[in-house]
């Protein structure tokens, strides 16, 4: 039997709230009908998705392995909607994701003479959306930076490169050659991290220029970042020893695309 993605929207719903009557009001539906449609989806899978007693409701193993393979599911059957929406808006459109620093013109020109029906864009992606703009079809296809939430999706590495550190053009490391990891062990480090609940999250390189500009902190780039952003009060120095950055294609590993393959080929040269 075909799976029912309504019914897999309403599993999605309980097993985040893991109470039926706030799934309901959720989904703006009655709880009769929420609790008919979960046991017909038990039903269609010929299995036991939640425990239910009197100390409340709780998700069984084949429940949390739904639950895993859900929300993928539910995603990319909504960027399949926003897909044909689109194709029926107007001509065939082809969006590619790319990180700061990562030079796309090239392989979207490429793609663009290839396929004159198809209008290829650009769309810069940031460290916290990266893999999701890809699984919700806001983008076809992206260049990102390691690390990379890997589920559901397809990469392909193309290339690493070197990193620097970004300092404040009057630290007192910024007139150095070249500079070891250790040189910066007790300098405070700037990272894309999730923020704790009194902070502001760095999401952009630009937030990263700022808060090294005021001293919060130091930081180490891509090269490539560091030779399309520079700035009077940012210097960058060799770190001879640090970590490479590593840059990879991806794509949703449910799509068959040919203009997904295409563009693969085009990148991979």
């Amino acid at each position: 039997m075909d799976l029912d993605l309504r019914k897999v929207r309403y599993f999605v719903a309980v097993a985040e709230q893991l109470h039926f009557g706030r799934a309901a009001d959720a989904l703006h539906i009655a709880q009769p009908v929420l609790s008919r449609q979960i046991r017909a989806l038990e039903k269609d899978l010929d299995a036991i998705l939640f425990e239910r007693d009197s100390h409340g409701v709780t998700l069984t193993g084949a429940g949390r392995q739904l639950l895993d393979d859900a929300r993928p599911l539910l995603a990319a059957a909504e960027a399949a909607r926003g897909r044909t929406h689109r194709a029926a808006r107007g001509p065939r459109r082809f969006v590619v994701g790319f990180r700061a620093g990562v030079v796309v013109s090239h392989a979207v020109r490429a793609l663009s003479a290839a396929h004159p029906d198809v209008a290829v864009e650009a769309r810069r992606v940031e460290w916290d959306d990266q893999e999701e703009r890809i699984l919700d079809g806001t983008v076809d296809i992206a260049y990102l930076r390691r690390p990379i939430r890997e589920r559901g999706l397809k990469l392909l590495p193309l290339f690493t490169e070197a990193r620097v550190a970004m300092l404040p053009a009057d630290h007192r490391l910024a007139g150095k050659q070249e500079l070891l990891m250790a040189d910066l062990a007790d300098e405070p480090r700037l990272r894309y991290v999730d923020a704790g609940p009194d902070q502001v999250p760095i999401r952009t390189i630009e937030e990263k220029f700022e808060r090294v500009v005021a001293g919060r902190g130091i930081t180490l780039v891509p090269v490539s970042v560091a030779e399309q952003y520079s700035r009077p009060d940012i210097t960058y120095v060799t770190v001879a020893d640090a970590e490479p950055d590593e840059v990879v294609l991806a794509w949703d590993a449910s799509r068959r695309s040919p203009l997904i393959s295409a563009f693969a080929r085009i990148a991979n040269v």
